[in-house]
């Protein structure tokens, strides 16, 4: 059975549009004759989007009971049954109620989809997994329901359904998307305008980047090699010479002058490692174009011209920014260049740009061969293999009184060239080859001791033999070489392994990074260096090893990072051979110090709105919470200095009952409001002393009715290394929620016992619990779980009582109770010189 097509309506925010925009869709395509059902959809009580429901085929949604409650779900076997040729489904990240048929209901249109029923869903760009984080620091809130990226990019059409901020802010005011109680939250808050640009702007860029992989696919497929000037893409080539800056700015300025405008700056380097570029300015380059929003990349390619426009084509380029040649007029006897080959051969789908600069004319460096990098002494093996050994083997046969022949005098000279080139490399090797024919033609080829050759075949011999020597030792030379390089590539690639899955992981710390690259190099200390400005001065903002250097005209070597940042290295001299490798560590090392900064603006950020959620919630308090409590008391002292009315004596009790019971309720609010700005401030300091708990609990049952608790606290437990005040005030806070949420008629039991170093004290209610979900965020200020009526208080209580705990040096979790309940426990830290008491004495007190 074939696939059906998937069909995608993306939006930038709630109310954009994107139901609305589904539903038209199956409109039309009912009057078209089309089978069309909504297999489930939201219409969140938005009068025209209910209204667009009227005359389409509702699947019945399936009912399924969670925790008490009844909620609908999509009925998949239902939409399987009817099986239309195509089904609306609604809200595609959705997370789907436990016991349902798949967790998630991406999972339920795979299903439909497989079936080969036609599917048009709808979702929002900040719930698109791989966006969460950026969603998050752009909004403050984390998407907790999202859709893997690849769902969506698999859709046959994705369509963008846009609306400009301003117009989505006055369809939000004019209560077209969210009741009237909750619009002025909503503008204020998620839809601010700043919001809805930055979401809007992340719609449209990856819309524009799933257009562009349509393309490329489409291009492909066909095998489109002429280029489609779809937007103005500029490849920039590059030598690594000190021009490249200036062709990377203008080709910036040519991309801003298109709307969409890319820069990619590319860089050709041969096969064979030959280069004369330098690794220092194409360092310098990268962070330029990077900077500039461009990208870098590295080519291999033996001929320039050819690979940069097999480049070009390749990524549908439009222009290409190419230097005026560096070379002095006497060379161009050796070919056109780079330059004019590639304008001769761009053809008339690519315009390139022949940019001036300082540089021309002014010659170009011969490439420097990178022969084996041997050690001192392998080279000394290898000289002394190459001269001294056939000395030696020539004093050999002279003194021995063996005829061996010309031919076999000839192989075993052949054996030390052999090890020679082994040994130290190729100029030993041609040493000893010269060397060797020397020798043979003086002392084993007739006339003897004269370097005539009598025997017209020996010359040839000889001859043969010098040209086998030099050949064999260049191939073994040349696979030494070819060995090393393999294995250096293999090394860089492990390095750039872990650079990049550091990069993905986000696990790497600058200073982590930075000792990893002392040891790389084998380095004595390692630093980054940053300065504001060109004459500002460097300072340090990380180093490994002793005494790192101040400045990058200090160290042995450095490495800069854009334009005012440097890696400065000290120990030894690095061969350019090693700063490629360098050159991903300083970047790496620039990402991960800007990675640690923006994580700790993050945090202060989210400190200060964790701070204004908390003035905000005060004021919410002051505003309600502590003014019942005032305008009772008011009520009550009103009422008895009233002249209009008599009270009896019973009347006048209650009253004033009633003021002390305001009283007393406004005491315990201020209290524990006070206590949290203590505890959000950080002023909290414990004055630790050891204790029993049987001094401290009881003491804290003071608010709650004497028959409302029950204690069983051993007294054979160890002292506590506690605040005794702060202990009271946690214990305090537990009861009183535990009553407030216990049944009539059941008392809580307020228990302790001893683990190891640890004691616990247990609070426990038979109330209706908490979710497992809502264990954390009940210890959150201002949350009361459930329905607790207005005057239970501001939420406050258990987080004071967690926070108290926590700076003493304790816990306290919250877990269900066995048969029913919620259950408190407060674990704190025993005195290391009390030890139990011995057993006899009465172990529990009572209440």
């Amino acid at each position: 059975m074939a696939r059906g097509k998937f069909r995608i309506y993306l939006g930038a925010a709630p109310g954009v549009g994107k139901t609305y925009a589904m539903l038209s869709e199956a409109h039309r395509r009912v009057e078209r004759g089309t089978d069309c059902v909504v297999a489930f959809l939201e219409h969140h009580n938005r009068p025209r989007t209910e209204v667009m429901l009227h005359g389409l085929e509702q699947i019945p949604r399936k009912e399924l009971e969670y925790r008490g409650s009844v909620f609908t779900e999509m009925d998949v076997d239902a939409v399987l049954a009817r099986h239309p040729q195509v089904a609306l489904v609604d809200e595609l990240a959705h997370t789907n109620i436990p016991g349902s048929r798949n967790a998630k209901r991406w999972q339920d249109v795979e299903e439909l989809l497989a079936a080969g029923i036609d599917v048009i869903s709808t979702v929002n760009i900040q719930h698109l997994e791989s966006l969460g984080d950026t969603v998050e620091s752009i909004t403050g809130v984390r998407q907790q329901e999202t859709v893997p990226d690849e769902v969506v990019r698999r859709a046959d059409q994705i369509e963008l359904v846009d609306m400009s901020p301003q117009a989505l802010r006055r369809r939000m005011a004019h209560g077209n998307i969210y009741k009237a109680d909750k619009v002025d939250a909503a503008l204020s808050n998620y839809f601010r305008p700043g919001n809805l640009t930055a979401l809007r702007e992340l719609a449209l860029l990856w819309v524009a980047d799933r257009v562009d992989a349509y393309l490329t696919e489409y291009r492909s497929e066909h095998r489109v090699s002429k280029i489609w000037g779809s937007r103005e893409r500029i490849v920039v080539g590059l030598t690594g010479g000190p021009e490249g800056r200036t062709l990377i700015r203008r080709a910036a300025r040519l991309a801003e002058k298109g709307a969409g405008g890319e820069v990619l700056a590319v860089y050709i380097a041969r096969s064979d490692g030959l280069t004369n570029a330098s690794p220092k300015e194409l360092a310098v380059q990268r962070t330029l174009v990077e900077d500039l929003g461009g990208t870098f990349h590295h080519v291999i390619g033996d001929d320039v011209s050819p690979a940069l426009l097999d480049f070009a084509r390749g990524v549908n380029a439009t222009q290409i920014v190419l230097g005026v040649s560096r070379r002095r007029g006497w060379q161009y006897v050796f070919g056109p260049g780079v330059g004019a080959t590639v304008a001769r051969e761009s053809g008339p789908d690519l315009d390139v740009h022949l940019i001036t600069h300082d540089e021309v004319g002014k010659g170009r460096g011969l490439p420097v061969a990178r022969g084996a990098r041997l050690g001192r002494p392998r080279i000394i093996w290898g000289w002394l293999a190459g001269v001294v050994g056939p000395t030696l083997l020539t004093l050999l046969l002279t003194n021995v009184d063996a005829e061996l022949g010309l031919a076999n005098d000839m192989l075993l000279f052949l054996t030390l060239t052999v090890a020679a080139a082994l040994l130290g490399g190729l100029l030993p090797a041609l040493a000893s080859a010269a060397f060797g024919s020397f020798l043979l033609n003086y002392y084993f080829t007739p006339p003897l001791h004269r370097l005539t050759i009598a025997d017209p075949k020996n010359i040839v011999a000889l001859v043969v033999f010098f040209a086998v020597a030099v050949s064999v030792a260049s191939v073994v030379d040349l696979a030494a070489r070819r060995t090393h390089q393999a294995a250096r590539l293999r090394a860089e690639s492990e390095i750039l392994s872990f650079l990049a899955g550091s990069v993905l992981r986000g696990e790497t710390s600058l200073e982590a990074l930075l000792e990893r690259m002392r040891e790389t190099f084998g380095m004595q200390s390692v630093a980054l260096l940053e300065r504001e400005s060109e004459v500002a001065p460097w300072t340090c903002a990380g180093s490994v090893g002793p005494q790192p250097c101040q400045c990058p005209e200090d160290a042995d070597v450095d490495m800069p990072v854009g334009d005012h940042m440097a890696l400065a290295l000290s120990g030894r001299v690095l061969p350019a051979s090693d700063r490629r490798v360098l050159a991903a560590f300083a970047a790496q090392a620039a990402v991960v110090l800007d990675r640690q900064r923006l994580q700790s603006e993050a945090d202060q950020a989210k400190e200060l709105a964790e701070g204004n959620r908390i003035r905000t919630a005060l004021l919410a308090a002051v505003s309600h919470d502590l003014r019942t409590p005032l305008a009772g008391i008011k009520a009550a002292v009103t009422s008895l200095r009233s002249d209009d009315v008599e009270w009896s004596q019973e009347d006048q009790a209650e009253l004033l009952e009633a003021i002390e019971e305001g009283a007393d309720r406004l005491d315990h609010l201020v209290g524990n409001l006070l206590d949290m700005s203590r505890l959000q401030t950080g002023t909290v300091a414990p004055l630790i002393r050891e204790i029993d708990l049987d001094e401290v609990v009881p003491m804290a049952l003071g608010g709650v009715p004497e028959d409302s608790v029950e204690l069983d606290i051993p007294e054979t437990l160890p002292m506590v290394a506690v605040d005794p005040g702060l202990l009271e005030r946690s214990v305090a806070n537990l009861v009183e929620n535990a009553v407030k949420y216990s049944p009539a008629g059941e008392c809580v039991l307020v228990a302790a016992s001893a683990m190891a170093d640890r004691v616990e004290v247990r609070v426990v209610d038979r109330g209706p619990g908490v979710p497992d979900e809502a264990k954390d965020r009940i210890f959150e200020p201002f949350q009361r779980y459930g329905d607790a009526p207005r005057g239970a208080g501001v939420g406050l209580g258990l987080a004071v009582a967690r926070g108290f705990a926590e700076a003493m040096g304790g816990t306290l979790n919250a877990e269900d109770t066995p048969g029913g309940g919620f259950t408190m426990v407060l674990t704190l830290q025993a005195a290391s010189d009390r030890r139990p008491l011995p057993s006899g004495l009465p172990e529990t007190a009572t209440s």
